[in-house]
């Protein structure tokens, strides 16, 4: 196994659970992929992944191997879910209660609730039929989709309308759209070019919750190591791949450092485009550079981990900064890339809910804000956003910020790059469009080699934690029907 990550951690233990010896090699220091975490100055920082929506994927992931997620972590709802910043003065707190959300919208927007009602379920079939039935599907063939409960639904999935016009058929006011259109910016495309389908993530959102894993994010990549260790599964950290070995067609194992390393089958879980272009040679490759390029891909980020050694009033665990032009930033993201002029940007302040994240009295910031993939930036960049970022906290928070600053790491698209292999520096992975889609997405499957396959977010069934689970076994199974 080619990497670490949730997906490759997924694949390894689901394999090693069929039978086969399982050996990871991991690049960096720690499992965990794109989930990393970090210390410093007292501060302790999730470096990826933050939200922890789509609990029941998580479970499902547990229970295949007779396990449960409070066997490993323990997870708390988060009430408010997050906030939203639309303006000074103006500011969204999203109960957790649905009862309570419903009577919000009523105050936006008069019979909006009743709309909600209907917005969620449809929502809420598209989810159980996507979670359940699509991402399960490994992509290989249009026939994997004749199946009586899809087609029978394909209309109410809505594959081939807008998010943007089917939130437009409840509501009318701004605001509300924007609430409901926000889990699609990290999708990789504006609201009118992703599937209406995708309102499944405001189910996910709405019904289903924002949890907090009690020691963060990486509680999961612990847990999901430690599964994979009590089931057999090698790990080795720095220890990077520097090429796939093949023979007369056929996938005989990897480099490690110089090292040899042989097996039966051969998985990647890293970056699909650095895989292919980096350690295979170009006959054995699926796809070419230039089928690469004309791929549309999901943001990059701008990050920032920030300490502060005083606490920040009125700001919950996740801050979405909503108080600039929505449209225009995400067209600086997809249609025009450019750096963008007044930014949304999300702050996440962990030591809201785990103070243990903090010395006492400081608060833990992570700062996100998403930018187009393959952007340089420089030093001096860098330094601008991070104060256009400070210069709006402290003029609609009301208090001042940058000066109580006493840590500070930055992370941009070149370190997406070189910690991660990623392709133009992209953080999310490919756009979710309907192009994308399925068998339209890179094969988890080598055309030319027996015994290589791949996983993560750059094939089926996306981006995402939760999606970067199935995907790991969606490929074990595909191994498990080939070798076993």
């Amino acid at each position: 196994m080619v990497g670490s990550g949730f997906s490759g951690l997924s694949a390894s233990s689901h394999l090693a659970q069929a039978g086969f010896d399982v050996e990871v090699f991991e690049k960096n220091t720690m499992p965990g992929g794109r989930a990393q975490q970090f210390q410093s100055e007292g501060y302790t920082f999730d470096m990826g992944p933050s939200w922890y929506w789509m609990p029941d994927v998580f479970e499902h992931y547990f229970a295949s191997f007779g396990k449960k997620v409070g066997d490993y972590y323990r997870l708390k709802r988060l009430d408010p879910s997050y906030a939203v910043y639309f303006g000074k003065d103006h500011k969204m707190d999203i109960p957790a209660d649905y009862g309570e959300l419903r009577r919000l919208f009523e105050t936006y927007e008069p019979g909006s609730g009743a709309a909600l009602d209907k917005f969620l379920a449809e929502a809420e079939y598209k989810y159980e039929v996507g979670i359940n039935d699509l991402v399960y599907k490994p992509g290989l063939s249009l026939t994997e989709f004749f199946d009586w409960r899809v087609v029978k639904g394909a209309v109410r999935l809505q594959l081939l309308s807008s998010l943007s016009a089917h939130v437009r058929k409840y509501f009318t006011n701004p605001y509300l759209i924007e609430l409901l259109e926000f889990p699609v910016l990290f999708l990789g495309a504006m609201p009118n070019k992703t599937p209406a389908l995708y309102s499944l993530m405001n189910y996910a959102d709405i019904k289903l919750g924002t949890w907090y894993p009690e020691n963060g994010m990486y509680d999961i990549v612990r847990a999901m190591t430690a599964l994979a260790e009590e089931l057999g599964v090698k790990i080795t950290c720095k220890a990077p791949v520097e090429k796939i070995l093949t023979e007369n067609g056929k996938a005989i194992g990897v480099r490690v450092n110089g090292e040899d390393h042989h097996a039966d089958v051969v998985i990647s879980s890293a970056d699909y485009h650095h895989t292919e272009q980096n350690l295979l040679a170009p006959e054995e490759r699926n796809y070419s550079e230039k089928y690469w390029e004309s791929r549309t891909m999901a943001p990059s980020s701008l990050l920032y981990y920030v300490g502060l050694n005083k606490k920040i009033d009125g700001i919950l665990h996740h801050n979405l900064f909503f108080d600039t032009d929505f449209e225009k930033h995400a067209k600086e993201i997809y249609t025009a890339p450019a750096w963008p002029e007044n930014p949304l940007f999300y702050v996440s302040a962990t030591s809201k809910t785990d103070p243990g994240t903090a010395p006492e009295g400081c608060e833990n910031l992570f700062i996100l804000i998403p930018t187009a993939p393959g952007l340089k930036e420089t030093p001096e960049i860098k330094e601008i956003y991070f104060q256009k970022v400070m210069d709006r906290m402290e003029d609609l928070l009301e208090q001042s910020i940058r000066k109580n600053v006493t840590f500070r790491r930055d992370f941009a698209c070149t370190d997406f790059m070189s910690e991660y292999n990623s392709f133009k520096g992209n953080a999310y992975g490919l756009a979710n469009t309907l192009k994308q889609t399925a068998v339209l997405k890179p094969s988890l499957k080598n055309k030319k080699i027996t015994g290589l396959y791949y996983t993560g977010q750059l094939t089926v069934p996306g981006p995402g934690v939760p999606p970067s689970l199935i995907s790991g076994k969606v490929v074990a199974d595909q191994v498990s029907k080939a070798f076993l």
